[in-house]
This record gives structure tokens, C-alpha cells and sequence, in this order.
């Protein structure tokens, strides 16, 4: 940003422990893309989950500099893959219950959490706010705001799923972390973009992450 430049109402990102780091970085890369501004949460049992996928430390003090590393990699673990330009987010420390986020008088469009583990969802859905990331959370659902919970984990048993109830009843939208096939994946990034772009799709946030279905059939197995 420019000095004296307004910033953007900013769409508030949390990233959970659950495997699918590739699906919050495909979700960063669109949002930027599209001109919107990005608040980051990364929770602490993210890093350990994307220290694991990826082998990036996710470190506060660093941030910027991990997370371009981060988005710049592919599904499939390549480095380079994309180029990213971070000019439109802020970073807050999971541990910083005084930040911006943790109040209600804080501007934002809403919050994505990209990918929710079920201690995540658990959390959200009791109002625990044990972290920023869940404090966030529930502001947002209190403000009326647009929270979207993109849960990944299989089986999902019964205590989840009265949790995504939960949210749901709350007017959160539960985005389950599910490719499809019908757009025509050749590609792991395929499928991660596509689960990206429904979350997307959820927000009202424009994007080409997938081909759209037109009512025809075969369409998967043509080149876009």
C-alpha cells in the first residue's frame, strides 16, 4: 500500500491445524488476486500441520517472508510455481487476543477458515475463543458477518457434525473440503483450486479458480 493510502475492508483468513494447507494457500493467492485486502490468522497447530506438508516454518517475526514462500509453491509441493504480491495483508500473531480482529468495532467483510479442523469447528461452535482465530470466529458470527468453515477430516462423527449444526444455526456456511471431477481436473492443483473456489463462490468473491458447469455433459473430459 502506498502511504496515506485507505485500506480495503479486509477479508480475515484463518488457517487451522487440519491437513489441506494447499486450500488456504490457493484461497490467499484468489483473494489477492481479485484486489482484496487479507487479514492472516495461523494458528499454532497450523504451523506444525504446514511445517509437515510443506516443510515452511511459519514464523511471526517472518511471516512475510514464509508466507511468500508458501503461496508461491504448488499443490504438488513445487517451489516457484506462482508469483504473489503480499502488499494487501496483515498479519496478526495467533496469540494476540488485543488485536485488531478480536473486536467487533473492527472492520471486516468477514472471515474464512481455510481448512477448520474439527477442534476448530468444536471450538467455534462452544465459543471457546481459545486463540485469535477463534475469537475472530465468534465476532464474526455475533457482527452478522459472512464466516465460512471449509472442515477438512474424514469420518466426520457425531459431535462434529451437531457442531456444524451448530454453525450453521448460527448463519455461518459450511464449505466441506471435497473436490469434484466434473470441471476436468488433470492436476492436484485442479482439485485443490477447486475446493478454493467454492469457498470463493461462498464469499461472493469473483475468481476463475474452476470451469463452472454449463449443463452439459462429457464437459470434465474436455480441455477448458
Amino acid at each position: 500500500m502506498n502511504p496515506g493510502e485507505t485500506r480495503r475492508k479486509p477479508w480475515i483468513v484463518g488457517v487451522s491445524g487440519a491437513s489441506g494447507t494447499p486450500y488456504a494457500a490457493a484461497v490467499l493467492r484468489a483473494l489477492l488476486a481479485a484486489g482484496e485486502s487479507v487479514d492472516l490468522v495461523v494458528s499454532r497447530a497450523s504451523r506444525l500441520t504446514l511445517l509437515d506438508e510443506t516443510g515452511i516454518a511459519f514464523r511471526d517475526a517472518h511471516w512475510r517472508d514464509d508466507l511468500r514462500e508458501w503461496l508461491s509453491r504448488g499443490a504438488d509441493g513445487k517451489p516457484d510455481t506462482f508469483t504473489v504480491d503480499l502488499d494487501g495483508v496483515r498479519h496478526w500473531a495467533a496469540g494476540d487476543l488485543a488485536a485488531g480482529p478480536s473486536s467487533g468495532s473492527y472492520p471486516s467483510k468477514g472471515m474464512l477458515i481455510v481448512p477448520a479442523s474439527t477442534a476448530c469447528v468444536a471450538g467455534v461452535a462452544l465459543g471457546l475463543s481459545k486463540d485469535l482465530l477463534q475469537r475472530v470466529a465468534s465476532v464474526t458470527l455475533k457482527e452478522g458477518r459472512t464466516l465460512i468453515v471449509a472442515v477438512r477430516e474424514t469420518p466426520l462423527n457425531g459431535q462434529t457434525l451437531r457442531h456444524l449444526v451448530t454453525l450453521d444455526d448460527a448463519g455461518a456456511t459450511v464449505v466441506p473440503a471435497s473436490p469434484a471431477f466434473y470441471a476436468g481436473a488433470t492436476h492436484i492443483q485442479d482439485l485443490v483450486d477447486f475446493v478454493a473456489g467454492r469457498v470463493l463462490d461462498a464469499a461472493g468473491v469473483e475468481h476463475r479458480l474452476y470451469r463452472r458447469w454449463k449443463g452439459e455433459l462429457g464437459g470434465g473430459s474436455r480441455p477448458g
